[in-house]
């Protein structure tokens, strides 16, 4: 049986990811460091249907710790999703983590992939690394200027990713994810906290006039790109993958409004720094080489997600009702900010 080693396995996209390979045939070695960034359980919640599937090895660790070279034995394809998410939270002293969790570990895993040879590496970057973007579409061709911490961590790791591929030959993919959302998605992020309100009927926090426009793309969309980059993607390249949904968050709020029947009770506040104005993918390259075509419309995927937080709701799960976020930063509810770029 083949092995895909999987890293951030018990976060949004890494549990999905995971169960889609599992359910392929593939076993699947997760490794997860559960960072504090949000509340265990729900990662744990994440984790326990893997557990149960006999194809699944998982161990609890950081990377930037582990021995790495048992975590790679037999393994044919890594997909390293393991991050520090969220761009507000990315400025300040907290930034050492940002560097320490995707910089430094990343750089650790590659040097072990030198000793321990596999048939491909997905590394799972963002669209942070953008920064402000104008026009339309935007191709991996564009120039990188990110503003904000997070982004430059994200493009410093995919630029080591590169190195390694040009110097000694790692097999090396990136994948820029434009704003993912879906089932499981965490709980600091926009969409997850605005479907949680209306369902709640409670006030939803909107940062900026809700004209920024995101291109919204579906998790069960981005599992498919990944998957497909490690088939048939290109060592050294780089992909955008977006859902080709671009809306802005007015228009989000009212498909909401639409797929919940209750209309959003919106307080405003002032933009973060950080948040762009606008995010639009350029797949053209995923689509000819990857053969991406997203299946999953906006109002589709957000009928589904409102599902899944219904009965997440239902099960009163005591962790919603803690504060988000890593420990000693700001718990207001996030905007645009925590729906955009976000690896996992």
């Amino acid at each position: 049986m083949a092995v895909a080693l999987v890293t951030g396995v018990a976060g949004f996209i890494g549990s999905h990811l995971a169960a889609r390979l599992l359910a392929e045939g593939i076993g699947v070695r997760g490794i997860d460091d559960f960072d504090p960034y949000y509340d265990r359980s729900l990662k744990q919640r994440n984790l326990a249907p893997l557990r149960a599937e006999p194809g699944f090895q998982w161990q609890e660790g950081d990377l930037g710790s582990v021995p790495l070279a048992p975590l790679l034995a037999g393994v044919d394809v890594v997909y390293h999703l393991a991050a520090r998410p969220g761009v507000r939270h990315s400025w300040g002293a907290p930034f050492a983590d940002y560097v320490r969790i995707n910089i430094t570990a990343t750089q650790r895993l590659l040097e072990a992939l030198r000793e321990t040879p596999v048939a491909r590496l997905v590394f799972a970057s963002s669209s942070s690394v953008y920064g402000e973007q104008v026009g339309g579409e935007t191709p991996e061709s564009a120039t990188c200027l990110p503003i904000s911490p997070y982004g430059v961590s994200k493009l410093a790791a995919e630029a080591l990713v590169r190195a390694y591929h040009a110097s000694y030959g790692l097999p090396g993919i990136a994948l820029r994810y434009f704003t993912v959302y879906g089932p499981r998605q965490r709980p600091d992020m926009a969409l997850h906290r605005f479907v949680r309100a209306l369902l709640e009927d409670r006030e939803l926090v909107l940062f900026g006039d809700g004209t920024q426009t995101r291109d919204f793309t579906y998790v069960d969309d981005v599992v498919a790109a990944t998957l497909a980059a490690a088939r048939v993607g290109r060592p050294g390249m780089v992909y955008n993958i977006g859902g080709g949904s671009p809306a802005s968050l007015n228009d989000l709020l009212a498909i909401l409004e639409r797929v919940t029947g209750r209309p959003p009770r919106v307080r405003r506040e002032a933009r973060p720094a950080g948040d762009p104005q606008a995010t639009r993918a350029d797949t053209r390259r995923a689509r000819e080489e990857l053969a991406f075509q997203p299946t999953v419309s906006l109002e589709e995927g957000l009928r589904r997600m409102t599902g899944w937080m219904t009965e997440l709701l239902a099960g009163a799960a005591p962790e919603l009702a803690r504060p988000s976020g890593p420990t000693g930063v700001d718990h207001r509810p996030s905007g645009p900010t925590g729906a955009d770029h976000e690896s996992d």
